[in-house]
């Protein structure tokens, strides 16, 4: 009976760890297909921005300057209110003091509290408040711009290494197609060798080292391509994934070619572009700037006002007691001649400490003036302070002028390269379709034994680079036209 139970025991252990282990090979497998789905998963050159944006360090640094501008914006408004602060004074003193309500010496230990609620409001200041409230408005609207161009430069950046990464996987599929062309009439030129059809021998050597160099080159496709998704991934910030697929552009959306002229593009570009806006706002704070400072040369007006109580231990305050009867000290003749002493009544007080309370309420005082502040000589800090923020208004300027010349250069550069690139993709189009006639008849005749090995290989190496270079072309035409688009600020994707 024991036995039997102990068998009991292990039979049920053995079939709970089994239990286990097929849960848990069914949880790696979901995780598995989890996994795979997401691998799998098509990412969209729309969603690689969002991501990269989302995790850029540039703009979130960007976006953390745009909130500390707000800040001082905020601020510059609120120097317009008026200023208030309490103080409290609580001490103790020893020895020889002065009493705060008798004004006259005592030798005694007392404590003491002073308290003042004061406030003071600037009403006329030379328009520095003014000024620096439109000045910190305009440096926030700057932030606000190089925010966007933070997100803008990432976009680009992502729609380039987005777009290599498709070139580099065309790529990848025409040396395969080469390398597939080659394999197949190097077995079919060892077939004939084998039967001793092959007039020459020299042929199935040439074709064997056309092989061998599309072999090199697909090697060396797969290292760009990875190298290119490497690249995609740095941008969006996120770890490597070998098995990352993106998706497709149509062969209409990427060679086409843009309407307006490089002047035309320039011109919309002044009034679209973020960075370029922001270097104007820059500009026109540092005008404000410059208003600012010479608001200080000028007399300040301000209204001040104040409440004040105070308290000691050595106030104090005389109590009635009680009256008595006392003796004058003088006469008056009575009956008789005998002189009777002048009594009168007397009252009595004693001293007693004030009370907290009543000091406060009753020692409350206040007070209301005006102050008029002229700057006579300060250092010359002041002019000073005028002459910095005009250097820096100078500077500003030079920023903007230099940053509306770099933009004509890029946007000059941009047009050339789109319309090379688009030039191109046509005149390789055409080029494409005659090699590939030529190299069809070439592998007719080739089959047929008229054409020697060197012509084919030429005519198969001449279609080969056609078609790697039209791809090229294809996709710089659609980077460049992108980046156009981008200048007059309707990049969409």
């Amino acid at each position: 009976m024991a036995k039997s139970n102990l068998q009991n025991n292990s039979d049920h252990i053995l079939m709970r760890y089994f239990k286990f282990i097929f849960l848990s090979l069914v949880a790696l497998s979901a995780v598995n297909v989890q996994a795979q789905a997401q691998t799998d998963s098509v990412i969209t050159i729309r969603q690689c921005i969002d991501i990269a944006i989302k995790n850029n360090l540039d703009v979130q640094k960007s976006e953390l300057e745009m909130a500390r501008l707000n800040i001082g914006y905020k601020q510059a408004k609120e120097y317009l209110l008026p200023s208030i602060n309490g103080q409290v004074d609580h001490g103790i003193n020893n020895g020889r003091n002065i009493n705060p309500f008798t004004n006259s010496y005592v030798t005694q230990s007392l404590t003491y509290g002073n308290y003042s609620l004061n406030g003071s409001l600037t009403l006329f200041s030379g328009l520095t408040n003014l000024n620096n409230i439109k000045q910190a408005s305009l440096a926030y609207q700057a932030g606000k711009m190089d925010f966007q161009q933070a997100k803008d430069q990432v976009t680009i950046n992502v729609i380039t290494a987005y777009l290599q990464v498709l070139d580099n996987t065309e790529l990848l599929g025409q040396v395969i197609n080469q390398l597939d062309v080659s394999k197949k009439q190097v077995e079919r030129l060892q077939i004939l060798e084998q039967q001793g059809a092959n007039k020459l021998p020299s042929d199935l050597y040439d074709l064997k080292g056309t092989y061998g160099d599309n072999q090199l080159n697909l090697v060396t496709t797969r290292n760009t391509l990875e190298v290119s998704k490497l690249t995609l991934m740095q941008i969006l910030n996120i770890p490597y994934n070998k098995n990352i697929k993106l998706e497709p552009l149509s062969v209409q959306d990427v060679s086409k070619q843009t309407d307006a002229n490089s002047e035309q593009i320039y011109a919309t570009a002044l009034q679209q572009l973020a960075y370029i806006k922001a270097a104007e706002l820059r500009s026109q704070s540092a005008e404000k700037g410059v208003k600012v400072a010479k608001g200080n040369l000028l007399p300040t007006l301000s209204l001040n006002g104040g409440i004040f109580t105070n308290y000691s231990s050595a106030a104090q305050k005389s109590v009635f007691v009680d009256s008595t009867t006392v003796n004058t000290g003088s006469f008056v003749n009575g009956p008789g001649g005998v002189k009777q002493p002048v009594m009168e009544t007397q009252a009595n007080f004693a001293n007693k400490s004030i009370g907290y309370y009543d000091q406060f309420k009753n020692n409350y005082s206040t007070q209301v003036g005006l102050t008029l502040r002229i700057p006579i000589l300060n250092y010359f800090q002041n002019h000073n302070k005028v002459a910095l923020a005009k250097i820096n208004l100078q500077e500003a300027r030079y920023v903007e002028n230099n940053t509306k010349i770099v933009l004509k250069q890029s946007v000059e550069q941009a047009y050339l390269n789109m319309t090379s690139a688009y030039e191109r993709y046509t005149v390789l189009n055409d080029q494409v379709k005659a090699y590939a006639e030529s190299f069809r008849t070439a592998e007719i005749r080739f089959n047929a034994g008229v054409l020697t090995s060197v012509d084919f290989v030429l005519a198969k190496n001449n279609l080969d680079r056609a078609k790697i270079n039209m791809i090229n072309a294809r996709y710089d035409c659609y980077i460049f036209n992108k980046i156009l688009d981008y200048y007059q600020g309707k990049l969409v994707l």
